[in-house]
């Protein structure tokens, strides 16, 4: 796992990135500022400047509350705070806590979170 410092609204945490092909793109990115929205009550998704890889992944997964996940065909990247089942094309990239999650569901529409190497 890496590390990754997370700023919302001068609040900063960390998070951790699993050690796998996807999140490791998503490292070489860093930093980034990134502008999120609320989709289903139950996530926060923003776009990425490029899509990152899914080499080696397999086709679906099932994201929990707290996970940190990417899509394709779509340079999206999602930050799960609520459970939304099996998701085909979903690769689960890393993990937020509980704690620091709620600060980012209680985000309005537009918010921006900055994120940089841990």
């Amino acid at each position: 796992m890496t590390d990754i410092r997370i700023t919302v609204n001068d609040q900063i945490f960390t998070a951790q990135l699993a050690d796998n092909p996807t999140a490791h793109d998503l490292i070489d990115q860093l930093p980034l500022t990134l502008r999120f929205r609320d989709f289903n009550h139950v996530e926060k998704v923003a776009k990425l400047p490029r899509p990152l890889t899914m080499a080696g992944f397999p086709p679906a997964t099932t994201p929990r509350s707290t996970t940190s996940a990417t899509t394709l065909p779509r340079a999206i990247w999602f930050l799960y705070y609520g459970d939304v089942g099996y998701w085909n094309g979903i690769v689960r990239i890393g993990r937020l806590n509980a704690q620091d999650m709620s600060l980012i569901e209680r985000q309005p529409d537009g918010f921006e979170l900055t994120i940089d190497r841990g």
